[in-house]
């Protein structure tokens, strides 16, 4: 996990907005970017976890290669 410095402003008296230090920010940017490609991944491999494969033997026979 992160460790997270941010400093909390207030509007109204209260709590609105955390404010990262730029370099924690880019981590948690990465880190949601992992996560994204990660249910991505998850998503497809579960969307064709039925379907038909091709060993590579019969391509390349049948491709000449």
């Amino acid at each position: 996990m992160v460790a997270l410095h941010p400093n909390i402003l207030k509007r109204d008296g209260r709590e609105a907005f955390a404010v990262l230090p730029y370099e924690e920010f880019v981590r948690v940017r990465d880190m949601l970017e992992e996560y994204d490609d990660l249910k991505a991944l998850r998503s497809a491999k579960s969307r064709e976890r039925k379907s038909v494969a091709t060993p590579l033997r019969e391509v390349r026979k049948k491709l000449r290669i």
